[in-house]
């Protein structure tokens, strides 16, 4: 109900984060990420929410990636989550821009060994000959890089979606979902907030 929504649309998505971990659901963190690059083709694939805040939401990829191309030559997205079990479901539109080097850094210092060596084997999106020249570089990198640190790629960071638009879906019976949708009134920097029918 509108009673219940938070006029900051940051706010009212961290509930429902919130609400979403403390459900149980496996990986609530998980999202679609749509691009579209310039000659129209749109992609979408699945990837994983590791930060957000009131400058917007970020995630982690290959700069060489199809995504990352796409959004070079189109820089804006669309993300979606969904939580099946509470019938909730987040769509968010926005600008895209790269993180800083050091907020890159920061979060791949974070992230598993593993992790690590396969940002540097991995090419991803491109063509591979076979499973065995991937675990082949992993092999040599873990050689390489064995007993040291291992230093962010420099072709491997983050995104920020800075959001224009929001819109929560909560499933209700007989189809009559509820759906609000903040906009961003760009000329004042206020979120207005409207009913869609479902």
């Amino acid at each position: 109900m509108e009673t219940d929504l938070d006029p900051d649309p940051f706010v009212q998505f961290e509930r429902w984060f919130d609400a979403a971990k403390a459900a149980g659901i496996a990986m609530p963190e998980a999202m679609t990420v749509a691009t579209s690059g310039l000659e129209g083709e749109v992609s979408a694939r699945v990837s994983l929410l590791k930060s957000f805040d009131h400058r917007g939401f970020v995630f982690y990829t290959n700069y060489n990636s199809r995504k990352a191309k796409q959004i070079h030559d189109n820089p804006r997205a669309a993300l979606v989550f969904w939580w099946q079990s509470l019938e909730r479901q987040v769509r968010i539109e926005g600008a895209v821009v790269r993180t800083t080097e050091e907020e890159s850094d920061a979060y791949f210092a974070t992230r598993p060994r593993g992790s690590q060596l396969g940002a540097w084997a991995s090419e991803q999106s491109r063509v591979l000959a076979g499973r065995g020249a991937l675990d082949a570089r992993f092999e040599e990198l873990s050689t390489t890089y064995k007993d040291v640190p291992i230093p962010r790629p420099p072709h491997w960071g983050g995104y920020r979606v800075i959001p224009l638009l929001f819109e929560f879906w909560q499933g209700r019976a007989d189809r009559l979902h509820d759906r609000f949708w903040y906009r961003l009134r760009s000329d004042v920097k206020d979120w207005v907030v409207e009913r869609l029918s479902p």
